[in-house]
């Protein structure tokens, strides 16, 4: 026996700002004071039977000014209420669809990193599968082995965004020298740094840099990502310089190389998840190392930007709020 449908639940209407009483006590105020005037205007004894016509007439007038004064004071209130709620949703709608295309967008992108390696995958399985029996498969497996590493890494990187976007940070003063002098040690002992001159450069006079507040851990990775970033993008023989100064409240910290460049067309996306220039494909990497270094200076509240000529080398700036001694 099929169930009974349950009848259909009305839409809620929307009420006006303040609700209809307030809205009505706007609307229907100055009717009264008008009706007010006019029985004050004909019996000429508005509250006082000693005053006369002339007061009475004077009193209504001023009645209806009043009622007009109102009645363009509660159009001028409920009209600005209404256009605040109207921006307020129109606001809301507007950053769903962002979300969406966002999404739509990291979807596709992901979609075409995944894409190269599960059909690396599928062709050295084919080949190992039409291979005559006691063949070498070691070069298929190795394949496998290196897409699977691929993959892998892709996740990791995922999980790591998700994690530094909505996850809990520590708030412990960060020595930003110590933090930047490890970065550089960590990435210059990498096989990639060999042939690259990796410079640091760090104020000593008239006094060092102040600490920053946040989660040292991911600081760190933040940094080694970004040092990473340019040595990868360097050529033997370049170099890569890493530098902070104090400035205005803030510790400035910027990583510069003498690589081949960014195309400003694709300036502007390289902080995006999973984007990557046809120019830097030739590179091995997932596109998920800038959006990484975003995502943990904006959650301690800095800001990135980055420049860049072709065929001279890139320059990526970090700005975090230095430490104060009352926080």
């Amino acid at each position: 026996m099929p169930e009974p449908r349950r009848p259909a639940r009305r839409a809620p209407r929307r009420r006006p700002p303040g609700g209809w009483i307030g809205a009505g006590l706007l609307a229907g105020l100055p009717a009264l004071l008008g009706i007010a005037a006019e029985i004050a205007a004909h019996t000429g004894t508005l509250g006082d039977p000693r005053v006369g016509v002339q007061g009475s007439a004077l009193r209504s007038d001023w009645l209806l000014a009043a009622g007009l004064a109102l009645s363009l004071l509660a159009g001028v209130v409920v009209a600005g209420a209404w256009e605040r709620q109207r921006h307020r949703r129109q606001v809301v709608v507007d950053q769903a669809e962002a979300a969406a295309a966002d999404r739509r967008l990291l979807l596709s992108r992901l979609d075409h990193e995944l894409k190269n390696p599960l059909t690396a995958m599928r062709a050295a399985v084919a080949n190992a599968a039409a291979a005559e029996p006691g063949a070498d498969l070691h070069t298929a497996l190795g394949s496998i082995a290196e897409q699977l590493l691929r993959l892998s890494r892709l996740t990791a990187d995922l999980r790591k965004i998700a994690e530094v976007q909505t996850g809990s940070l520590d708030s412990e003063p960060v020595d930003v020298s110590a933090l930047l002098t490890e970065a550089v040690e960590v990435v210059g002992e990498q096989p990639d740094a060999a042939g690259r001159d990796i410079r640091l450069d760090l104020p000593r006079a008239p006094w060092p840099l102040p600490p920053v507040r946040g989660d040292y851990d991911l600081l760190s990775l933040a940094v080694v990502n970004l040092v990473d970033n340019a040595v990868k993008y360097t050529p033997t023989g370049g170099t890569v310089e890493v530098r902070a100064r104090e400035t205005a409240g803030s510790v400035l910290i910027e990583v510069a190389d003498t690589g081949a460049g960014i195309d400003p067309t694709d300036l502007p996306h390289v902080w995006e998840e999973l984007y990557r220039s046809p120019r830097a494909r030739r590179v091995p990497g997932s596109g998920l190392g800038l959006p990484l270094v975003r995502a943990v200076v904006e959650r301690h509240g800095g800001t990135v930007a980055a420049d860049s000529r072709l065929g001279a080398g890139t320059a990526v700036r970090l700005r975090l709020p230095a430490a104060t001694p009352e926080a």
